[in-house]
C-alpha cells in the first residue's frame, strides 16, 4: 500500500484535485470550527466562516508557500475570515421579550452579546491537535459560555491574538504572521486581552465545577431537574449559588442573584406550564433541551439550556432559542 504524504496530496490539490484538498483538510475541520465559534460565539456565523476558509483556501492554493503547515496555514485563513465577520456591522441585534402571558422583572443588567449561541459537545473533538507549550488555558475552560462571551466583548484583533496565543499555543512570531503584523504588535494585544479577560471571567479558584460524568455532577444535576421540572421554587433556589446569573441570548436581560433568578423562575412556573428537561451536553457543561407541555398534551421545544456548576450549586442558566435544539439532535416536539 502507497502512502499518501501531505505533500502528495497539496501537489494533487494545486492541479484541481478536489478530493486531494477534501483529504488535505479534513483532519482540521473539527478543530477549525471550534476556532470560528470561539471568534464569533455563534454556531450559524462559525458555520458559515468555516465553508467561507474552505472556499478561501481551495481558491488560494497556489498562494501556500509551504513555509508553514497546512493545519497553521488554514488557522490563518479562518482566523482573517473572522476577523471580517467581526468588523462587519451586519451582526445580528437583541431581540424584544416574546414569551406570552409572563413580564419578566426589571433585568440586574442588559447583555451586549445578544447572538451567542452553545455548541454541541459532540462536536468537540479530543483527538484534534493537542495545543501548544505556550497555552494558558484548559481546553474545557476556553470554551464555557462565560469565556466564550467574554471573548466577544474584546476588540476583533485582541481576541484573535488572544486565542491564537493562549488557547492555542502558538508562538508569537506565528500568530504576527497569520495576521500580518509585528511580535511587538501581537504581545500589546495580547496583555490587554488578559487583563480585559481577568475582569471578565471568574477564576477557576472562583469556579470549581465537579469532573465532567462525575458522580457529583450527575447527584447536582438529577436535583436541578427534578425541582425544575415540579416547578419548585423553593428548591430551585436552594440549588443556586449567591450570585448565580441567569442569560436568555438573543433577547438581552440578564439577571444576577438568587432572589432575582428565583422570581424569574416562579414566574416561569406560575403560569401552569409542565415543562420536561431533556439532558444533553454544550460547552463542555450539562445542558438540557427544554419542552412545554401544550393543551393538547403534546410536548413542543421551547428552548435550550445551558447550566454551569460551581460545586454542588448551579452558578449559571443560560437559555437560549428552541431553534437550537436540532444542533442537538434533539426533536421539535416529545410524544
Amino acid at each position: 500500500m502507497t502512502l499518501v504524504t501531505a505533500d502528495d496530496l497539496l501537489t494533487r490539490a494545486r492541479a484541481g484535485d478536489g478530493d486531494a484538498f477534501r483529504d488535505l483538510t479534513e483532519p482540521h475541520l473539527r478543530e477549525l470550527r471550534v476556532h470560528c465559534y470561539r471568534m464569533l460565539g455563534s454556531m450559524q456565523d462559525a458555520e458559515d466562516a468555516l465553508q467561507d476558509t474552505l472556499l478561501a483556501a481551495w481558491q488560494g492554493l497556489h498562494g501556500f508557500e509551504g513555509r508553514s503547515s497546512v493545519r497553521t496555514w488554514l488557522y490563518r485563513v479562518a482566523t482573517n475570515r473572522c476577523l471580517n465577520v467581526r468588523r462587519s456591522a451586519a451582526r445580528r441585534k437583541a431581540e424584544e421579550w416574546r414569551i406570552p402571558g409572563v413580564t419578566p422583572p426589571e433585568p440586574t443588567s442588559l447583555g451586549e452579546v445578544a447572538w451567542l449561541e452553545p455548541f454541541p459537545d459532540a462536536l468537540l473533538d479530543a483527538s484534534v491537535a493537542p495545543p501548544g507549550p505556550e497555552s494558558h488555558y484548559e481546553q474545557k475552560e476556553a470554551i464555557s459560555i462565560a469565556f466564550i462571551t467574554a471573548l466577544q466583548l474584546l476588540p476583533p484583533r485582541q481576541v484573535a491574538v488572544l486565542i491564537l496565543r493562549d488557547v492555542l499555543g502558538f508562538h508569537a512570531d506565528e500568530v504576527a504572521d497569520m495576521l500580518e503584523t509585528t511580535v511587538d504588535s501581537v504581545n500589546g494585544a495580547l496583555k490587554r486581552a488578559r487583563s480585559s479577560l481577568r475582569r471578565a471571567v471568574p477564576s477557576a479558584a472562583d469556579i470549581t465545577p465537579p469532573i465532567a460524568g462525575s458522580r457529583s455532577e450527575a447527584d447536582t444535576v438529577a436535583r436541578f431537574v427534578a425541582a425544575y421540572e415540579a416547578g419548585d421554587v423553593r428548591a430551585v433556589i436552594r440549588l443556586l449559588t449567591a450570585d448565580v446569573f441567569m442569560s436568555m441570548p438573543p433577547m438581552a436581560l440578564e439577571y444576577r442573584g438568587r432572589e432575582i433568578v428565583g422570581e424569574f423562575c416562579a414566574l416561569l412556573f406560575a403560569s401552569g406550564r409542565a415543562i420536561r428537561l431533556v439532558p444533553t451536553r454544550a460547552n463542555g457543561q450539562p445542558a438540557f433541551g427544554i419542552y412545554t407541555r401544550t393543551a393538547d398534551g403534546s410536548a413542543v421545544g421551547t428552548g435550550l439550556m445551558v447550566i454551569e456548576l460551581a460545586g454542588d450549586r448551579v452558578a449559571a442558566m443560560n437559555r437560549f432559542e428552541s431553534r437550537m435544539l436540532s444542533l442537538f439532535g434533539l426533536p421539535p416536539a416529545l410524544d
